[in-house]
């Protein structure tokens, strides 16, 4: 009986923070403050309500006319694949099937349940995105991806076994773990890895292709990084490429001042910044003409929902236009400074087509940039994000830019 109590207490105050959780601020940072003014809840208590609210993000729009109550319950089933002890007591129906498929998991419930309805836009995404494998994948937490930085690997993977960290690596000098892994306290962050998620590191390929057409591989490349936000990418560049002129720029002054402090971690001291609105015709940006633009556009941020699924449940569709007008604003200011024979990288962590196809042929329409290649870097199906990124090459002079509405 008191565990029961104990179980229904977690699950009636989670329904309350549901209650007020509006969509403003991210959910993490909602939570921290209720925990703040109610420190009655211990350590176990928070995880135990934290993980209940996240489980029931997940749905989506899945079951919306549920009891908030039962709806917890519901979700915290589908997304546990271990057992939990709250559906033991409050479900034991359906604790011994807590380790079952999906499929067996909806067959118990008792009503009908669409999985294609947690993520209700499917008419709207990328080509060779399967719709049901991506919704069913936001009922899942993601992982936690490092990228090894180059001559490291050795003592990362060294310093993971002696820490007896869990690890798997899906690919070259990528490390997964439990997204709930202490990795700062193990690791030199940004030194001697970075914290980026599997297809985010797929980027690579991209850049290899540059490099690889480059003609004089010793002479130093200028790299301009218009939408930096955490800098990831310009580190990745810089590991990729190695000698570069690196330019960064965003429109936050708080962005540029955090990624001096991360850039000094990872041992890049000689580099270029400014604060500018890519979206206004006046940003001076004037002076720029690099080899190599890449721009990682402010999107949807859809195909990272599964690591913030409070933001695929307060989504509405008509975000997905303004977004798309968005990158286009800032294409119309950007493109121009690709010099003959340099190369524009678009990267979207979108799964909208508007966000992605789409803007590939807005960009072609509108500019003398040539397609080398696109793909959508489905993630999914490693428990990592899905994003876009297409690559263009300048190779005749500039005409007038006209944006099409």
């Amino acid at each position: 009986m008191a565990k029961t109590h104990l179980y229904t207490g977690y699950v009636a105050t989670a329904a309350t923070i549901i209650q007020h959780y509006d969509g403003a601020t991210p959910l993490n940072d909602f939570l921290k403050k209720y925990f703040a003014l109610h420190k009655k809840f211990g350590s176990r208590d928070r995880r135990q309500i934290t993980n209940l609210c996240y489980c029931y993000y997940r749905l989506g729009f899945a079951e919306l006319g549920l009891d908030t109550t039962e709806r917890i319950l519901l979700a915290l089933f589908l997304c546990s694949n271990d057992p939990h002890e709250i559906i033991s007591e409050l479900r034991p129906a359906w604790k011994e099937n807590i380790t079952a498929s999906i499929t067996e998991k909806l067959a118990l419930i008792g009503y009908p349940f669409s999985i294609q309805n947690i993520f209700p836009w499917q008419d709207e995404i990328s080509e060779g995105i399967d719709a049901t494998a991506f919704a069913e994948s936001h009922l899942i937490q993601p992982d936690l991806f490092l990228r090894i930085r180059p001559g490291k690997k050795e003592q990362v993977i060294k310093k993971l076994d002696a820490a007896g960290i869990s690890y798997t690596q899906p690919m070259q000098d990528c490390i997964a773990i439990a997204n709930n892994t202490k990795i700062d306290t193990v690791i030199e962050l940004n030194k001697e890895a970075v914290v980026q998620d599997y297809s985010s590191q797929r980027i690579t390929g991209f850049l290899q292709t540059i490099k690889s057409e480059i003609s004089n591989p010793k002479s130093q490349i200028s790299v301009w990084d218009c939408c930096a936000a955490s800098g990831g990418k310009s580190i990745l560049a810089k590991d990729v490429l190695g000698n570069i002129d690196l330019t960064v720029s965003d429109v936050r002054s708080s962005i540029i001042h955090n990624l001096k402090q991360r850039f000094t971690a990872a041992g890049i001291t000689k580099y270029h910044s400014f604060v500018a609105d890519l979206t206004s015709s006046t940003a001076n940006i004037k002076f720029l003409v690099p080899d190599i633009i890449i721009c990682d556009v402010p999107c949807s941020g859809s195909g990272t929902w599964g690591r913030t699924p409070e933001q695929l449940h307060f989504f509405t569709a008509e975000k997905i236009d303004y977004y798309s007008n968005l990158q286009k604003q800032i294409l119309q200011n950007v493109l121009p400074h690709v010099k003959q024979g340099g190369y524009f990288l678009y990267i979207t962590c979108s799964v909208f087509t508007k966000e992605n196809e789409e803007v590939v042929d807005f960009i072609l329409a509108n500019s003398k940039l040539q397609l080398i290649k696109k793909e959508v870097l489905i993630g999914y199906d490693k428990k990592a994000d899905t994003m876009f990124g297409a690559l263009f090459k300048h190779d005749e002079k500039f005409t007038k830019y006209t944006y099409i509405e």
